[in-house]
């Protein structure tokens, strides 16, 4: 498995804890081309889960459909190509109340399964293949960790944040997380 490590570390502590590896920052603030597995990144085009729309960046997205208690969605988000202001949050909008898919509204674990690993999937078949082959190669040339600000793996916990670095180390080594019943038969492309 790809190790994911936080961002946070200073990369000395790293090259310590992984000697040996290839470290490859895949956030909004990573390289070129590894910036472009940011879920910020605006590859645009692409296909927005239960409407007939598309948007800039699989964040922007995630972000568009989220519900408040007196904020529905913002499709203004979908748009938005600046990685920047994409973030909808509890401490501007109030309490999330789930997010839209559809006419559903979708929990918080049902919107990961049906929302964002479709979304982020779509991502890396249609706008990272390149960038996938690149890291691919990277990584039979010798151990790669993945850097990325959250650092969980598990789309069902619930607990933290879904770490897209673990999205990107599953896909590379030709895994991805199950999909739970909910998921299934799943109209999104």
């Amino acid at each position: 498995m790809i190790p994911v490590h936080s961002r946070h570390t200073p990369l000395d502590k790293i090259a310590k804890k992984y000697p040996g590896h290839t470290v490859v920052d895949v956030t909004s603030r990573g390289p070129e081309p590894w910036v472009r597995f940011s879920p910020f990144f605006p590859h645009g085009g692409i296909p927005v889960p239960g409407r007939d729309e598309t948007g800039a960046s699989v964040e922007g997205i995630w972000q568009g459909l989220k519900v408040f208690e007196s904020h529905g969605v913002d499709p203004d988000r979908w748009a938005n190509t600046s990685m920047k202001g994409l973030k909808r949050t509890v401490r501007k909008y109030g309490r999330c109340i789930g997010h839209r898919y559809g006419d559903a509204l979708l929990d918080y674990r049902e919107s990961r399964y049906r929302i964002y690993l479709p979304t982020y999937r779509w991502a890396l078949e249609n706008r990272l293949v390149a960038e996938v082959e690149a890291l691919r190669a990277l990584r039979r040339e010798g151990p790669v960790v993945l850097l990325d600000y959250e650092t969980n793996g598990d789309p069902d916990d619930l607990s933290r944040p879904l770490s897209h670095a673990a999205l990107v180390g599953a896909w590379v080594e030709g895994r991805w997380p199950a999909p739970s019943e909910m998921a299934q038969g799943d109209p999104h492309p």
